[in-house]
């Protein structure tokens, strides 16, 4: 007998990417085994910081154990601060929490400062985590990655569970084509910059495809014309999931070399097309799956590295081939099989 079940997920309003796919593909894939599910969502800012609190104590008071006397069997919580839901059968697949307050505390990449006010906002989040996190009676993460922060900073065990792409099953190995396909939303995060000055290095022959909408989009764009690299970039913006198949599909290889990812839907995806992955040595959950040599190519985050790179996939036709299709056996144990079984269980 199936269960009725909420997955808990936070929203920022007018942005989508992995997290909105993985979500809705649980759902999905929680239905077709039998379960009644739906999703729970409220908005979240994080500007100015002081926000962050207000939108933590709203999934705090929020109880989910009946709604209109229908008692909820379980609850599955994904990202900060869904996981403060109160609930006796909380089950968290984190996606991630508040970086800004934790890996990313004192960088470029952190809203948070060296004032007191913050450095209280900061440890109360910390707090809060500790409590919601560990209320739950599972705790899984999206990654080694993200199981390993959470140990380092909150002290707290988990299991790594891949998700699987809501593309796995529609990519296939087809033609290598004439350019580098870069599919990511466009955030500094990303370092998308890094590639733009990585072509800028390498002979007419190279050219990218970056896919993806973003705040970024303007600045890179300025960036790819200052280097005379404009008629080697194509950015298509957000492009349909039958477009972006094709893409894969008939590119020579991917870039996907982010600051300390979370995971990397594009990572997963790109290998179940038989493409190597071009990535960096700091780049995250990434290096879960692509290996220097066997699958892609693992340099140092330098445009520098990052061009031979780049040249040798577009020169080299047999080696590319031979590094795609290696890949293809390094993501098909992820499914959402096993993730149903492991957070229903």
């Amino acid at each position: 007998m199936g269960k009725r079940i909420v997955i808990c997920a936070t929203q920022v309003p007018f942005v989508r990417g992995g997290a909105e796919y993985l979500v809705e593909g649980l759902q999905k894939s929680l239905i077709a085994h039998g379960h009644t599910v739906d999703i729970v969502q409220l908005p979240f800012a994080w500007q100015p910081p002081e926000r962050i609190i207000d939108h933590a104590l709203a999934w705090r008071l929020l109880d989910l154990t009946k709604v209109n006397n229908l008692l909820i069997d379980q609850v599955i919580c994904t990202k900060f601060p869904s996981y403060l839901v109160r609930h006796p059968c909380k089950v968290v697949w984190l996606v991630h929490q508040h970086r800004q307050a934790y890996d990313w505390y004192g960088t470029a990449m952190s809203d948070f400062v060296n004032i007191p006010r913050y450095k209280k906002i900061r440890q109360l989040i910390m707090q809060m985590d500790k409590r919601g996190l560990g209320e739950a009676q599972a705790l899984y993460t999206i990654s080694k990655n993200v199981s390993q922060r959470l140990q380092r900073f909150n002290g707290l065990e988990s299991k790594p569970l891949y998700p699987p792409s809501h593309l796995a099953e529609k990519l296939w190995v087809g033609a290598y084509g004439d350019y580098i396909l870069s599919p990511s939303r466009l955030d500094k995060a990303k370092r998308l910059d890094l590639l733009l000055e990585a072509v800028a290095l390498t002979n007419n022959r190279v050219r990218v495809v970056i896919v993806g909408e973003g705040e970024e989009r303007k600045r890179l764009e300025t960036l790819a014309n200052r280097l005379k690299i404009a008629q080697r970039v194509e950015f298509t913006g957000f492009v349909a999931d039958q477009t972006l198949i094709d893409l894969y599909t008939n590119a020579r290889a991917v870039y996907y070399a982010p600051l300390d990812e979370d995971y990397g839907f594009a990572t997963v995806e790109a290998l179940a097309a038989g493409r190597p992955v071009i990535t960096t040595n700091d780049a995250g959950g990434v290096l879960e799956f692509v290996e220097h040599g066997f699958n892609g190519y693992v340099v140092q985050p330098q445009p520098s590295a990052i061009a031979p790179c780049l040249e040798q996939v577009m020169s080299n036709l047999n080696l590319t081939a031979s590094l795609g299709k290696t890949g293809l056996s390094c993501v098909r144990h992820i499914s959402w099989e096993r993730v149903v079984h492991e957070l229903v269980k």
